[in-house]
């Protein structure tokens, strides 16, 4: 009743039919281009600044940073690692800040952990925070909702109010 027999295409020979079956077809074949996705991307190791290194600027990464030396700037980074023996003079703004040495400025951080041997001198504006027994702060401590946000210089100045004079105050300026 049924069988397996190709019907062919109009057109199209019972040879033809045969060696199209034979060749495989582009579908089937895999190019050496093809891109395959393997494993997902490990995450790059943290940027070390070793001990043994000072730098007077500004420093801006999407990454992770540990600075084991002297900055003199401020700090931008995903995540901020200052160690044990480093020093930063300026404003630390990361999503997670783990102060492990010495801070003189601004630090800001959805996470700041200040561990027992920091020693911070300045104000920490957080989501949360945590500060081991021993670390030295002097500053004040804000809790916000987006600490990252609301920096210095990154919202818009408010604008103007518009102001309307009428021509009897034109007089009374000019007289």
């Amino acid at each position: 009743m049924f069988s397996k027999s190709k019907i062919n295409e109009p057109g199209q020979t019972p040879a033809q039919d045969k060696e199209a079956e034979k060749a495989p077809s582009m579908s089937d074949t895999k190019s050496s281009t093809d891109f395959t996705p393997s494993t997902p991307k490990a995450k790059p190791p943290a940027s070390v600044l070793s001990a043994d290194l000072q730098i007077t600027g500004n420093i801006k990464t999407t990454g992770d940073i540990q600075i084991e030396g002297n900055v003199e700037g401020d700090i931008r980074a995903h995540l901020l690692t200052v160690g044990e023996g480093a020093m930063v003079k300026g404003e630390c703004i990361a999503d997670d800040v783990v102060v492990n040495g010495r801070v003189v400025g601004k630090v800001r951080g959805l996470k700041v952990r200040l561990t027992s041997t920091a020693r911070v001198e300045g104000d920490i504006i957080h989501k949360t925070i945590a500060i081991e027994s021993g670390a030295h702060f002097e500053g004040s401590v804000q809790r916000q909702e987006n600490p990252l946000e609301g920096q210095g210089g990154s919202k818009a100045p408010a604008p103007k109010p518009a102001t309307s004079s009428s021509p009897a105050a034109e007089a009374a300026k000019a007289g």
